[in-house]
């Protein structure tokens, strides 16, 4: 059933070269490898049609021309693609994307991750735990010692009302970034032209009390790896 309410846009992050899958994506643009039959790129596509989005970016740059070709058939959501003739990372690449985006919350997405949902689908989770008065960024976040195929030591601290603040020097955080957001367009008021992380925007609204995380509860699979991509793959045909 798709749902009618929450963000009705959405950015999908899908233009990075994948180096640590070389040589496979020498020749095939990370967001469109198969993890158990299906590309990543059309995994949360399809998640955000579900979702309500009605329409979504997505930005190209590696192998442009293979993603032009993937999505030229799909009808929902309805689909820009913002090309990039140089990368400008995640904070650059969405904020070259705004004018489509709209003046209000929308959802941004990496291409290059398997999530799984809980009990209730995850974009719908995002949506109900948005807070526009108190918000500026929701990331969803994954316990670190529950991540398929992860060995770092996480990236937040989250106070029992969802309030994120950076793992510091030496710290093991409890959480992880799972690449899944939503972020007002307020988030990038006097933002930097050209390229820039999002790690930027975050950390400004870590330091005014408006960067909040959302637990998440279902799998989170990390692919960044050929030995996390089999891993992946197996774990996925197994549960299929």
């Amino acid at each position: 059933m798709t749902r009618t309410s929450g963000p009705v846009r959405a950015m999908v992050l899908a233009a990075g070269r994948g180096e640590r899958l070389r040589p496979l994506t020498d020749r095939i643009p990370k967001p469109l490898i198969e993890v158990a039959g299906k590309t990543m790129l059309d995994r949360v596509l399809d998640a955000l049609a579900a979702a309500g989005v009605v329409e979504a970016v997505v930005n190209t740059h590696h192998l442009a021309e293979s993603v032009t070709r993937h999505v030229a058939g799909r009808t929902a959501p309805r689909l820009t693609l913002s090309h990039e003739d140089i990368l400008l990372d995640t904070g650059g690449g969405v904020a070259k994307a705004l004018p489509v985006l709209g003046a209000k919350p929308f959802y941004v997405a990496n291409s290059d991750i398997v999530v799984l949902d809980g009990i209730h689908p995850v974009f719908e989770r995002l949506a109900d735990a948005w807070r526009d008065a108190d918000m500026d960024a929701l990331l969803l976040v994954h316990p670190t010692v529950r991540a398929f195929g992860y060995d770092g030591l996480g990236d937040f601290v989250l106070t029992p009302d969802g309030v994120a603040r950076r793992r510091r020097e030496r710290e093991i955080a409890p959480y992880l970034f799972a690449g899944l957001q939503v972020l007002a367009p307020r988030l990038f008021d006097r933002c930097p032209d050209g390229p820039f992380s999002l790690n930027l925007l975050y950390d400004r609204a870590a330091d005014a009390g408006r960067l909040h995380g959302l637990v998440h509860d279902g799998l989170w699979m990390h692919v960044g790896t050929p030995d996390a991509l089999g891993g992946a793959e197996d774990y996925l045909k197994r549960v299929a």
